[in-house]
């Protein structure tokens, strides 16, 4: 079968790989689309030392059983996955937090991904779809589910309901732009954006009715805003964040583009900011994603980008050098 494989740093392949075999507990899918993911690029870069050349990255993905060791998930039934394994048994996982599993390995990175023809993975990260759902929105799940894991996170923090918030998102990337989607679909009625990137920038105007601004020319407003999301995580973003956030505020660190920085400790302490972070999501976030696409809460995603697998490297390339105007390509590999 045909994979797209890291093969060094700022440089993926498609290379023939074989067909994976179906042990107990898994399926084979048939991949009908898979999301090029931010992380996905942190790996491409070189950035990360858990993925390693000669891996087959990718995990927002939708597909088609074609195999299955489970019952419960027959031939032919369409889903999505989580792409977290988890052991199901410890506190996390009995919490329904399982995204904090103590015990996860991950598609894509401690296992082949779905930049592939085909990928193995056990019933238990099975996602069900509606079966009319088309592959290219079923493949958002997981970043949407990223978004929206967030954002219900983010509202425990809040005085005042979200609708009333005036809420900046730093980083007009695929969770960026969903977080704003999501926002707008919760009646928040105050949305800016903050991105370097003109073709993002008039892709968030458009679908998203943001402002959107270009931070490097424009600082966002000093203790202007109630809410702040970092889809970036760079020390920069972090930075602009607490700058932008009003006392009492909260701000959502999403991204982790890079690791150690210094906040502004001063002005998180006097003006009680809440500063939070999140992991991905959990099995029923990713649920209730899916429900929230097929209602249309992201909006119909006309935005979102399809490509053959065999210019996966392209793609790659596009995205590294900031010429796609879209802020997610979706890989199709059997078009």
């Amino acid at each position: 079968m045909k994979a797209l494989v890291y093969t060094q740093p700022n440089e993926v392949a498609v290379q023939e790989r074989p067909y994976p075999a179906l042990a107990a507990g898994e399926v084979i899918l048939k991949i009908d689309a898979v999301g090029i993911c931010g992380s996905d690029m942190h790996a491409y870069h070189g950035h990360d030392p858990r993925r390693q050349p000669g891996l087959v990255l990718g995990h927002e993905l939708a597909g088609t059983i074609v195999e299955s060791a489970v019952p419960a998930w027959p031939v032919g039934r369409r889903v999505s996955a989580n792409p977290l394994i988890t052991c199901g048994v410890c506190a996390y996982c009995v919490q329904g937090r399982d995204n904090l599993c103590t015990n996860r390995t991950m598609v894509g990175m401690t296992r082949p991904g779905a930049f592939a023809e085909y990928m193995a993975i056990p019933a238990a990260s099975l996602i069900d779809i509606p079966q009319d759902m088309p592959a290219l929105k079923a493949a958002v799940t997981e970043p949407a589910a990223t978004a929206l894991h967030a954002i219900n996170l983010s509202m425990r923090a809040f005085a005042r309901p979200l609708p009333e918030t005036r809420t900046l998102v730093i980083g007009g990337g695929a969770i960026g732009l969903l977080a704003a989607l999501l926002l707008r679909s919760y009646g928040c009625r105050h949305v800016a954006m903050a991105e370097v990137n003109p073709l993002r920038r008039a892709s968030a105007q458009q679908h998203a009715g943001c402002l959107a601004f270009n931070p490097l020319d424009t600082p966002a407003e000093e203790s202007a805003y109630d809410y702040v999301i970092d889809a970036v995580g760079a020390k920069p973003t972090r930075a602009a964040a607490l700058q932008a956030v009003k006392p009492g505020g909260v701000v959502m660190h999403i991204g982790l583009q890079d690791w150690a920085s210094e906040i502004d400790m001063r002005k998180l302490t006097l003006a009680e900011i809440t500063l939070m972070g999140t992991y991905t999501y959990s099995t029923a976030d990713l649920r209730a994603t899916v429900q929230a696409i097929y209602e249309g809460a992201f909006g119909d995603l006309s935005w979102v980008e399809s490509r053959r697998l065999e210019a996966g490297p392209a793609a790659f390339a596009d995205l590294d050098q900031g010429r796609a105007a879209s802020s997610k390509l979706v890989l199709l590999p059997h078009a």
